[in-house]
């Protein structure tokens, strides 16, 4: 909830007392500050009236930190300087290089070696790392020292430190939300934890420490059953490392060695485990699966064969053909609440759809077993693809939505599911619901997609085959016969009405509100003229000569 500007004399007071410090009581200074938090804990919109006072105020905070004061009257001054630095206006005296180092320190960036061990100190880090959060997220200036004082090489670190320790979660969570800040908004930084500092290795440990995940054999994690959620604290840890590693591991399609294609594997099985982890409550599980879908969309689809690890006899999880299914599930149920959600499709399906396109693409295991729960064997015909509740009923609707992108991922992953077969897919969708993709894909003639894929035969319910000639092709459901309205014409009104048509069309097309097309040879579209064309002159080559 938002609160107005705080007061003017209460700010001049705090100023007072604050500018006032030197030798003088602290107690006093941590008392004002203590007051001033408490009543703009949650502020976030400034009065631009004491837009001075507050860089005055920011300034004499950073002074009193610089000077050794105890831990109590550190937490008081770097709380109020994380308040006052939601201000993008007043980070000006912030961000210098003197500033940012005396944060460093406070958050013990700039010791190597030195452990973690007083517990005591541990507030005082972690205002520190939420004070360079907020500073570095609202000033370019503050990105651009960042990279100057090595400030990702030191947060690495820090994070190491914090491994196989206990009470240090909320530092963990901070160093890794300031790494994913960093590799989000400087793409210099993003690129030196990728190259120098082994971030995508540093990342996957803490994400992995997170979860707390043990190993039963390479690439496959136990699965305990009776588990009690994660806590809020380790939730929170695991998606701000999820997010790190999905900036630094952008571009990674193209594995070019074999020490990434198992670093690839090893992150994959841990975000297994990930999506069979549930988090404290019903809105942080989803969070936490839905970033780890988005770093799957990164890792080289080649490695993501480690979501079907074999299935042991004791595992009760959903079986295919001797592999466990249980993370393949977990991403189908997700997609279809993402539909069900029914808005932000862009941003909260597409992700999710994309990469199991891919993962069907590839995997013949994860495509048959997917394939079996959206594209069952058709039996009733009788209402169109896109009327009912099913899976298949919901994606074929996506495919003429408004979204370009949300209508093309639809299409595909059907397309892909009927192994780019347009008659498949026809038979699924109907031929009005995927006229787009198959315009975009030069499929409008009929034939199949590029991708090669297993030469398995789906088979035709007897429901199926018995309604198939009466089957409209253009909506994809069986309709009862029509009456056709030009039995009683005579030849005279027949003629009359067919004339009539091509008069408005023609008066259409002149006026240029249409532009008839037609098909070409290779199942493209162009204007009629070229298609009739093609067509003659494919038909001339391919013919008998004397």
């Amino acid at each position: 909830m938002e609160r107005g500007a705080e007061p003017g004399p209460e700010l001049g007071a705090v100023l007072e007392a604050v500018e006032g410090r030197g030798g003088g009581d602290a107690e006093a200074v941590e008392r004002v500050l203590a007051w001033y938090n408490e009543e703009n804990r949650a502020t976030f919109r400034f009065d631009p009236a004491d837009e001075d006072k507050r860089k005055k105020l920011c300034e004499g905070i950073l002074n009193i930190l610089e000077k050794d004061t105890k831990t109590s009257c550190q937490v008081a001054c770097l709380e109020a300087l994380r308040i006052l630095s939601r201000d993008k206006k007043v980070l000006v005296p912030v961000t210098t290089k003197r500033n940012m180092q005396i944060l460093m320190k406070l958050a013990k960036l700039d010791t190597v070696e030195d452990p973690l061990e007083r517990v005591s100190e541990f507030p005082v880090i972690v205002e520190a790392l939420k004070c360079l959060c907020n500073i570095i997220f609202n000033s370019s200036v503050a990105q651009k020292l960042s990279l100057e004082l090595n400030l990702a090489a030191m947060l690495c670190n820090l994070l190491q430190k914090c491994k196989d320790r206990q009470l240090v979660d909320d530092i963990k969570c901070f160093d890794l939300r300031l790494l994913f800040l960093l590799s989000l908004l400087h793409t210099d930084i993003r690129a030196q934890l990728r190259q120098e500092l082994q971030g995508v290795q540093v990342l996957t440990q803490a994400l992995e420490s997170s979860l707390s995940v043990r190993w039963t054999e390479e690439y496959k994690a136990a699965e305990d059953r009776d588990r009690l959620p994660l806590s809020l604290q380790e939730t929170d840890c695991a998606i701000e490392a999820l997010k790190a590693l999905f900036n630094v591991t952008l571009d990674s399609w193209n594995v070019h060695s074999k020490n990434e294609s198992h670093q690839f594997r090893y992150m994959a099985a841990i975000l297994r485990h990930c999506l069979l982890t549930t988090g404290p409550t019903e809105e942080k599980t989803e969070e936490l699966h839905s970033n780890a879908i988005n770093l799957l969309s990164n890792v080289p689809v080649s490695c993501l064969d480690v979501l079907i690890n074999p299935s042991s006899q004791e595992e009760t999880d959903i079986k295919y053909n001797g592999m466990n299914m249980g993370a393949i599930q977990i991403l189908l149920d997700f997609m279809e609440k993402r539909i069900d959600k029914g808005s932000s499709y862009r941003e909260g399906l597409t992700p999710v759809l994309s990469l199991l396109t891919e993962c069907c693409r590839t995997h013949r295991n994860i495509r048959k077993f997917i394939k079996a729960q959206v594209l069952p064997p058709l039996r009733d015909v009788s209402n169109r693809p896109e009327v009912g509740t099913t899976v298949r009923n919901k994606l074929v609707r996506l495919m003429t939505h408004v979204d370009l992108g949300v209508k093309q991922i639809a299409a595909e992953f059907l397309f892909v599911l009927c192994k780019e077969r347009v008659d498949s897919l026809l038979k699924y969708t109907g031929y009005g619901n995927a006229a787009g993709l198959l315009a975009a894909r030069g499929l409008l003639a009929g034939g199949r997609g590029d991708h090669w894929y297993s030469d398995d035969e789906d088979t035709d319910t007897e429901e199926y085959k018995s309604a198939k000639p009466n089957i409209n092709l253009i909506t994809g459901h069986l309709e009862e016969p029509m009456p056709n309205p030009m039995d009683e014409m005579t030849e005279e009104q027949k003629e009359y009405e067919a004339m009539k048509l091509v008069n408005m069309f023609d008066k259409l097309s002149r006026d240029e509100l249409i532009k008839p097309m037609g098909v070409r040879p290779d199942g493209t579209m162009a204007p009629l003229e070229e298609a009739v064309s093609q067509y003659h002159t494919s038909k001339q080559e391919s013919s008998d000569s004397d």
